[in-house]
């Protein structure tokens, strides 16, 4: 009798590792913010505390509770445990399709995608939203509160579109190589 073995690719494991990394800094960010707080729960800190001014006006840790997704929609009630459900299926998702990946870029962008969906979730959880407090409102530009793992997820669909785009450029120039 023949066992199979399940067989991840350097790849795959690459993605994974990017994904507890982004895991592991949103947390340890997260709790580094929290304890600087120094509040008995978290539900007596008011959003919009002001924790530090890093670079004031430009950059700032402001605490925020975000019980919605982004800018805060679909927040309270069920719609935590809906996006918590929801980010998990896509961290789920994700992980299956960096065992398929075969580009370092793509790898790269799944892994910051799952990593900051599985930070978020774990503050919904704990929390029952989630704790966001880099603050770049004082540029005029960039009014939003966030975090590490909304960063990975950013950064990430970024090199998802990049990553597109590239993929997109080598087939056609491959096939216009053959055409000759």
């Amino acid at each position: 009798m023949k066992i199979s073995r399940l067989a991840i690719s350097r790849l795959a494991l690459g993605a994974y590792g990017i994904a507890l990394a982004v895991i592991i800094l949103d947390q340890l960010t997260k709790a580094w913010v929290l304890g600087a707080i120094d509040a008995a729960h978290i539900s007596h800190i008011p959003d919009g505390y002001r924790i530090a001014e890093v670079a004031p006006p430009v950059f700032n840790l402001t605490y925020v509770l975000n019980t919605g997704v982004s800018f805060g929609l679909f927040g309270g009630g069920a719609g935590r445990w809906i996006l918590s459900i929801f980010s998990v299926v896509v961290a789920g998702l994700l992980a299956c399709w960096a065992t398929r990946a075969n580009r370092r870029l793509l790898v790269a962008a799944i892994g910051l995608v799952m990593g900051g969906a599985v930070g978020n979730v774990i503050d919904r959880i704990r929390f029952g939203g989630v704790v966001d407090f880099l603050d770049f409102s004082g540029t005029g530009l960039f009014p939003w509160i966030f975090n590490i793992a909304d960063s990975g997820i950013t950064i990430g669909v970024m090199l998802l579109i990049l990553d597109s785009f590239l993929s997109e450029r080598r087939t056609t120039v491959g096939a216009a190589h053959e055409k000759s």
